[in-house]
């Protein structure tokens, strides 16, 4: 997969949940807007649960583990970039290392993953966990 590919397919949806690992806890209408786009890219709970832990946390951890306070805000041009060159790179061993370790990178901000695939569930007509 190229980078042009990655971003036409992921893109949207990558900057729509960024906002999880901002310092400041989501709004109500961050969630909306994380939902809007989460059903339009018709993913099941199990695809949305790995892009979280693969294609976005070994990225967006980094900038809650700065001390300059860089989490406040992004900077969408320099995320996606470092987005899409994580994910050029996600094949075999580093796939697989950082699946190992994605209880790390996603522990800070699991409880606000675990909000959104709630509302998720719910307005889907599911059951949530």
């Amino acid at each position: 997969m190229d980078a042009q590919t990655l971003v036409d397919e992921r893109g949207e949806l990558w900057l729509a949940l960024a906002p999880l690992w901002l310092e400041r806890e989501p709004g109500e209408r961050d969630y909306a807007q994380m939902l809007e786009v989460i059903e339009r890219h018709t993913l099941t709970v199990n695809e949305l649960e790995w892009v979280f832990r693969i294609e976005l946390a070994p990225v967006l951890a980094r900038y809650q583990m700065s001390m300059v306070g860089e989490w406040r805000s992004f900077d969408d041009y320099k995320l996606m970039k470092q987005l899409v060159a994580h994910n050029l790179r996600l094949k075999g061993w580093r796939r697989k290392s950082w699946a190992l370790f994605s209880g790390l990178t996603t522990m800070m901000t699991r409880h606000r993953w675990n909000e959104l695939i709630g509302r998720l569930m719910v307005e889907r007509g599911e059951t949530p966990p």
